[in-house]
């Protein structure tokens, strides 16, 4: 297996800028692996994201120094197993709200004596050379299990003391949702302020990478001064719609209502 860029740029101090593909579309993937980005990552929890296009994402990225990742639908066995072996180099896992869902997800992602993964990396045995991505998989996979519960908050340093996990991923949306605000993105409020403040501090001393959803390049920007190590710039269609809009309403305003 090829060394990971993310735990790489991870050793050398810096935040890694991730993206992430709710579009179906090797197309998409491929204009998205050319803009900048450290990791790409397919929703295949909310995105409309399935195996085979999470596949073709992979094979149309591959040519670009990206590194593929995946927010798998569940922490379940089954399908974290097939994301890898499909090529994926880090699984994000929603709602890992104890520290033995945490201890699943990486015993299902991990060979043994690690884990419990089963041998047969279809695509993903295609890196490197044959035979040494079992070698080597096990710490080149950046596991990330998704913080955005109340519960997951009270047990918090319990989760981050799991062996084998690289950090967290925080939902900011299903986090607020939790804690009876309203779902959004790039949140200001004072106690989830002091959540954040406290989950950089707890990864910070025990050198795990925290990392958080964005809006875009404003919220990743004080992700990042907050200490967070890897932010994500909302999603493709968070990004082609919003762009879209305000070239429409630029054209609007600026034809003194012509158009």
């Amino acid at each position: 297996m090829a060394n990971n860029k993310v735990k790489q740029i991870w050793a050398s101090g810096k935040a890694v800028v991730n993206a992430w593909l709710a579009i179906p579309s090797g197309f998409t993937a491929e204009m998205i692996a050319q803009c900048g980005f450290d990791s790409v990552t397919v929703d295949m929890q909310h995105g409309v994201q399935d195996y085979i296009s999470m596949v073709e994402c992979f094979q149309a990225m591959g040519a670009h120094p990206v590194t593929p990742m995946v927010r798998v639908p569940w922490n379940e066995p089954g399908i974290i197993g097939k994301v890898l072996d499909g090529g994926a180099y880090g699984v994000i896992c929603p709602m890992v709200n104890t520290p033995q869902e945490a201890r699943n997800l990486v015993s299902y992602a991990k060979y043994p004596p690690a884990g419990t993964r089963s041998n047969g990396p279809i695509r993903a045995g295609m890196y490197g050379t044959a035979g040494n991505y079992q070698k080597t998989a096990n710490d080149e996979i950046v596991l990330l299990p998704m913080m955005e519960t109340k519960t997951a908050v009270e047990n918090m340093e319990a989760i981050f003391d799991v062996e084998g996990i690289d950090g967290v991923y925080i939902g900011p949306s299903d986090l607020g949702f939790s804690y009876g605000l309203v779902p959004k993105l790039d949140r200001d409020e004072p106690e989830i302020l002091k959540i954040y403040e406290k989950i950089v501090k707890e990864c910070g001393k025990r050198n795990l990478n925290p990392g958080i959803h964005c809006s875009g390049a404003e919220g990743a920007v004080r992700a990042i001064n907050m200490g967070f190590k890897l932010v994500t710039l909302s999603n493709e269609v968070g990004l082609m719609s919003t762009y879209a809009r305000m070239q429409v309403n630029q054209t609007r305003k600026d034809s003194a209502g012509k158009a």
